[in-house]
């Protein structure tokens, strides 16, 4: 099921009435501290619907949480609370004998046990008591995480055997840590709750929305990254482009004075970079140059030198270092 909405709808105490509610119910039942509150949250996809506590007996209420405007799920009150005393205790059957009793939506009983340890007498009562009303309950081992893989089918070989269920009976492993488990819950409650009809078509919804999900994949995985544009198209997909601003920045040393000064060296030593930076500056400037010889043509003759090779050349065949003398005319 997709969980659309979920909210706690009805508290019910112990002088509290039974509300009759217009959509069908299912109902978890287990001793205090055997996880219920957890599984409710892992079935709503939430953190912190039902409360949890580490103190055992904290939920004292049945409580109603309304899913989707469709179906009920109702969290009974843990059973076998060591502290608490009798006339509570008692109060604690009442209240959950009278709800099995009187709701005409309930469709199923989830009955919870420790998956680590086997049924307590309280389970063992619980159990033979739904029976004996006439339920037929479904067994979720809780806290399945905690044992190793190898492990589970023994331990719930063990909990059948303690309970001697009926054959049939559907026992669930269940961790509220990797929800292992969920699906096949949800699964089982959609086939008591709804009829076929409701069924196939939140089966339709459900595999439209999820075809809509991976058409929405394929599409955003059609779409080329950044860097994938850049290397299909041969430019940057940057406002700016590279070319934009090597060409601002060429504009503005030409335009600076200062920078103007350090190109007209009188003499001296430069690398061949410091020739291309050179000349790129008088390019973007359109000022002819030459700088392997002077000719009285060039309008603007700035330069004249030649080149002075000081190491071998390299793996690529080009100098690394190679210098030319500049002489300011």
């Amino acid at each position: 099921m997709v969980i659309k909405s979920v909210n706690l709808e009805t508290v019910c105490g112990i002088t509290s009435t039974i509300p009759d509610n217009e959509y069908n119910e299912v109902a978890f039942a287990g001793k205090s501290n055997v996880g219920k509150s957890s599984l409710i949250n892992a079935l709503m996809n939430r953190k912190s619907l039902a409360r949890i506590s580490s103190q055992p007996g904290k939920t004292q209420t049945i409580n109603f949480y309304n899913v989707n405007d469709a179906m009920y799920l109702v969290d009974l009150p843990g059973y076998g609370y060591a502290n608490a005393n009798i006339e509570i205790k008692a109060k604690w059957g009442q209240m959950i004998e009278n709800y099995l009793h009187t709701s005409k939506k309930l469709q199923a009983v989830f009955l919870l046990i420790d998956i680590r340890h086997e049924p307590s007498d309280n389970d063992i009562m619980m159990y033979d008591w739904m029976v004996n009303q006439g339920f037929a309950p479904i067994i979720i081992a809780t806290k399945s995480d905690k044992l190793k893989k190898s492990q589970i089918a023994a331990h719930i070989k063990t909990i059948k055997d303690v309970l001697h269920v009926k054959p049939g009976t559907v026992v669930i492993p269940f961790s509220s840590m990797s929800k292992e488990g969920r699906d096949e819950i949800w699964n089982l409650i959609d086939s008591l709750v709804f009829d076929e009809e409701t069924l196939l078509a939140m089966k339709q919804e459900e595999a439209a929305k999820r075809e809509a999900k991976s058409a929405a994949k394929r599409a955003a995985a059609s779409q080329p990254h950044k860097k994938e544009r850049w290397k299909k198209t041969g430019k940057p997909v940057a406002k700016k482009t590279k070319e934009r601003r090597d060409k601002a920045k060429s504009k503005k040393s030409v335009n600076n004075p200062k920078s103007r000064r350090d190109i007209k060296i009188r003499g001296g030593k430069m690398t061949i970079n410091g020739l291309k930076y050179i000349a790129a500056q008088l390019d973007s400037a359109k000022i002819p140059y030459c700088f392997e010889e002077w000719s009285k043509e060039l309008q603007y003759p700035y330069f004249v030198g030649e080149y002075t090779e000081t190491e071998p050349l390299n793996e690529d065949g080009e100098c690394e270092s190679v210098f030319l003398s500049l002489i300011h005319i």
